[in-house]
């Protein structure tokens, strides 16, 4: 009775989370991911590469950004920084951000915003690998307001899942942009939850007392 071996992995990696194959690839639904793994270089390029998320200890895929989305939060975007502009305030903005709640836990946020009071604690971390800060790794530390735009179907992973990790993780500020039914809502953390700032739709024009003097004509949003 003959009998096949197991070729061995070629790379060196387990095989369960990174494939048979001769290069690694990671493997979505494989369980027992930490933050710690993308402080290995060629874990992060690999992660880099796809649209990852680490839900509790399970590396997950999550859906393909669409135009429209990634389009009104950027609207959002531009219009926090013409505010701060206009106030000479000096904010670090970013697309795309990978923010670690957890160790089990690393999710991506559509964008993000560090104001001027928040940046020192950013400035201060250190990091074994050369050449690096704070902006070329997952954020440790909470942003001073996170935007999720919601994906048709996944709208309870930004509505509840990631709604109680960023109030656990001490995010200020959380804002949920629905371009389907056009829908804004601001929060702002109070204790150990989020509370509403602001709420609109369609062509409302918002005014979050939380940001005195700003005003988010709804209208330019959705068709800006």
């Amino acid at each position: 009775m003959s009998r096949t071996l197991s070729a061995p992995p070629t790379h060196g990696r387990d095989e369960y989370r990174f494939g048979r194959g001769e290069r690694p690839v990671l493997q979505p639904g494989t369980i027992g991911w930490t933050a710690a793994d993308l402080r290995d270089p060629e874990i992060r390029r690999l992660w880099d590469e796809g649209r990852y998320e680490i839900i509790e200890g399970v590396l997950t895929v999550m859906p393909a950004a669409r135009f429209r989305g990634g389009n009104v939060g950027q609207n959002l975007v531009f219009l926090l920084r013409d505010y701060y502009a206009g106030r000479n305030i000096q904010c670090k903005f970013a697309a795309e951000v990978d923010i670690e709640v957890a160790p089990p836990r690393v999710v991506r946020g559509d964008a993000a915003m560090v104001l001027p009071d928040d940046l020192p604690k950013f400035e201060a971390l250190k990091f074994d690998e050369a050449g690096t800060d704070w902006r070329d790794h997952p954020l440790t530390l909470p942003p001073t307001l996170v935007i999720e735009s919601l994906s048709p179907g996944h709208e309870l992973h930004d509505r509840r899942t990631k709604r109680g990790w960023y109030a656990a993780f001490g995010v200020r500020h959380y804002w949920l942009v629905n371009a389907y039914d056009r829908s804004l809502e601001c929060l702002v953390l109070e204790g150990s939850d989020y509370r509403s700032d602001a709420a609109g739709r369609d062509d409302d024009v918002l005014h979050p007392p939380a940001f005195p003097g700003l005003a988010i004509p709804l209208h330019d949003v959705w068709n800006a």
